[in-house]
């Protein structure tokens, strides 16, 4: 009897199990698919246990031989599964990778309706968060709902635009680090032309800005954190999230074991750094590592939770403080060099500016920032806008259910012929010569940082650290690509250039 108990309780169990496998793997995915269905809303057919994952792979497998061009959408090489499916199923259409179902939005007034959410009802995708907490844990970019909005009042102040302002001598004290090294590397060659690897010396600049102006130290001070997390990047993005089953992730890697002891080795360094700060108080200027130190405080949370508080949101700034910013950077750099004239542009601008670069001039730098903004549009370092419906949402006239997760390919809106018109493709600043309302017939969908209630916070900052660099480097060299450089767009949470920016160098002679 009491066999034949454990067995009908053992077979209860697996029954339950299996029931359970059901529902999320089939009956809610086909709840939420029928829901879609009924708004008009398709897309490609999934299978049960993986939906498109398998297809998403197939598709990626074949176009990872292709070549992109310079001059062309480089999304149908990285993510060539959405370019084909819109081609498919239009603007809107729905796809699944087993028990997640998304929604991929690339329609105008969708996207403008998404802007109007509130926080409230969409955030950022768990599954996508859970990726990255080893780089990000829970801090600001990754965090949702009341711990997200406690977070951003802490930290949103510190880049609003008077902020800014008063980080522009460091910004330019940083750049001319970089400038005089270049100089060095010129005249020691020959011919007087350098090569150089430019995004590693940008990468340099943004973090030694983002080290002095947010955490009160130098770059060389934070070297190693910010090597850790450009390594710790690497690893995480060879295991894309956009396609890969949940269920793999729960089985132990070699890659899985080498990013938690990143993760252990970076937040070290982090609270070493924070440690080192304890008893200091500038009360005439407060730098962002002391408002997080304050706000742990302030927010009456024990011990390790103001510990995990404190890392977690210097894990971001410290990450999305340099890396996109230099990214963004690199990419002016490689359509300059295709662009000379824009060099001259620039430097004719440049001629007006007497003395050093300051917080007025920067503002007053419109051919600078026609060329970011084209740059911006062309290769925005952030590839999607990626949502999760925290509860049942209407965006426009679709009915969006709870659980959902919502794509947005930014690339895909900036390059729109039908928005852009027939030259979309093309590097072509003086489209934005007065603004982004009228650079294009739906300035809503130019969005290279983001939309919403968690638009980037750090876009002053990013902006005029652009400026800055570009302005000060094309004044002071001219330059053209290096034959290695070789045209590689590769999507590592950012989209960057793959294989590096090889340049030649040379002095401007005016």
């Amino acid at each position: 009897m009491k066999v034949l108990l454990q067995y009908v309780l053992g077979l209860g169990a697996c029954l339950a199990v299996v029931c359970y496998f059901v529902k999320i793997r089939w009956v809610n995915p086909w709840r939420i698919r029928r829901s879609l269905k009924a708004q008009g809303i398709g897309g490609p057919k999934p299978s049960i246990v993986c939906g498109n994952l398998w297809e998403m792979q197939r598709i990626q497998a074949v176009k990872n031989t292709a070549t992109p061009d310079i001059d062309g959408d480089y999304t149908s090489t990285l993510f060539p599964y959405f370019d084909l499916w819109r081609k498919r199923y239009g603007s809107v259409y729905t796809y699944s990778t087993g028990n997640k179902q998304h929604l991929y939005v690339n329609h105008p007034e969708l996207v403008k309706e998404m802007n109007h959410c509130s926080s409230s009802h969409l955030g950022k995708p768990s599954y996508v968060t859970k990726r990255l907490a080893p780089l990000l844990g829970n801090g600001i970019l990754r965090s949702n709902g009341h711990f997200w909005a406690q977070q951003r009042k802490i930290v949103a102040p510190e880049f609003f635009m008077d902020k800014v302002k008063g980080m522009v001598g460091l910004m330019v004290e940083s750049t001319e680090l970089l400038t005089k090294k270049w100089r060095a590397s010129i005249e020691s060659e020959v011919g007087r032309v350098a090569e150089v690897k430019a995004e590693e010396d940008l990468r340099s600049v943004s973090a030694d800005v983002i080290s002095k102006a947010c955490f009160g130290s130098s770059y060389m001070k934070g070297k190693e954190i910010f090597s850790k997390l450009r390594t710790l990047q690497k690893v995480i993005s060879k295991q894309s999230f956009l396609f890969e089953s949940p269920a793999f992730r729960l089985i132990p890697t070699r890659q899985q074991k080498k990013i938690e002891s990143l993760e252990e080795e970076i937040e070290s360094l982090i609270w070493d750094t924070v440690r080192a700060r304890e008893g200091e108080c500038h009360e005439e200027w407060k730098d962002l590592l002391q408002l997080i130190l304050e706000g742990a405080i302030n927010n009456d949370i024990n011990n390790n939770a103001s510990k995990k508080f404190i890392v977690d949101n210097c894990k971001n700034i410290y990450f999305a403080g340099h890396e996109s910013t230099a990214i963004a950077a690199s990419w002016c750099l490689v359509l300059l060099a295709l662009h000379p004239e824009w060099q001259d542009k620039i430097r004719a601008e440049m001629a007006n500016v007497r003395g050093k670069l300051d917080a007025d001039s920067v503002h007053k730098l419109k051919t600078v920032n026609m060329v970011i903004q084209e740059v911006l549009r062309l290769y925005p370092p952030a590839a999607f806008v990626s949502r999760e419906a925290l509860q049942d949402t209407k965006i426009g006239h679709i009915t969006v259910p709870r659980g959902m997760c919502i794509w947005t390919l930014i690339s895909t809106l900036h390059r729109d012929t039908d928005i852009w018109g027939s030259d979309a493709n093309k590097f072509n600043p003086e489209r934005f010569a007065n603004g982004i309302l009228s650079a294009c017939k739906f300035p809503q969908v130019y969005i290279p940082f983001g939309l919403g209630p968690r638009l980037c916070l750090g876009k002053h900052f990013a902006l005029t650290q652009l400026k800055i660099i570009v302005a000060l480097i094309v004044s002071k060299f001219s330059f053209s690509l290096s034959p290695k450089y070789k045209h590689s767009p590769a999507y590592r949470m950012i989209v960057e250039p793959g294989k590096g920016v090889h340049l030649l160098i040379r002095k401007y002679e005016k």
